[in-house]
């Protein structure tokens, strides 16, 4: 039986490939910060602090390159090399965050890649697997909302 998955339209991908990281990784870490702040304990992620992830969706050419900090995710250069590098398809990152695919399925059968610091990328598994998430509010990520939060980490 084939499931139907979703591909990234390739064009679009190569033309983000090219775009520069810095501004899709901060907005991914404020979001971070939005859907985790609530959830996660600061000192739950302790064995992060100060280590440089990157995140590479493949189909869509995008790479997110961020930091976890005491105070929260902050945005990183993507010039700097990685200490953990976790890249999937669009698909298949949605279907982890949905929580309805497993990372470890996903990562036996390749199409979940973990380079660099394994260890680290256990610890962040674990952490989110131990995650009861509430049910998400639309406000929370509403555009208006994810502007007011940037507004107030780049001038407070």
């Amino acid at each position: 039986m084939s499931q139907k998955t979703y591909t990234f339209p390739s064009q679009l991908g190569r033309l983000i490939e090219h775009l520069p990281t810095w501004p899709s990784s901060f907005t991914f870490a404020c979001v971070l910060d939005l859907a985790l702040g609530q959830v996660i304990r600061r000192g739950d992620l302790q064995a992060l602090y100060g280590k440089r992830i990157a995140i590479h969706v493949t189909d869509a050419g995008l790479r997110l390159h961020f930091t976890v900090l005491s105070s929260g995710f902050s945005a990183a250069k993507g010039n700097i090399v990685p200490d953990l590098i976790i890249s999937a398809s669009a698909y298949d990152f949605y279907q982890l965050a949905m929580r309805k695919e497993d990372p470890d399925t996903l990562f036996f059968n390749r199409r979940l890649v973990v380079e660099g610091d394994t260890e680290l990328g256990l610890i962040a598994k674990n952490t989110l697997d131990a995650i009861e998430y509430p049910l998400l509010k639309l406000e929370c990520v509403s555009p208006l909302h994810l502007l007011k939060t940037m507004k107030k980490r780049l001038w407070i």
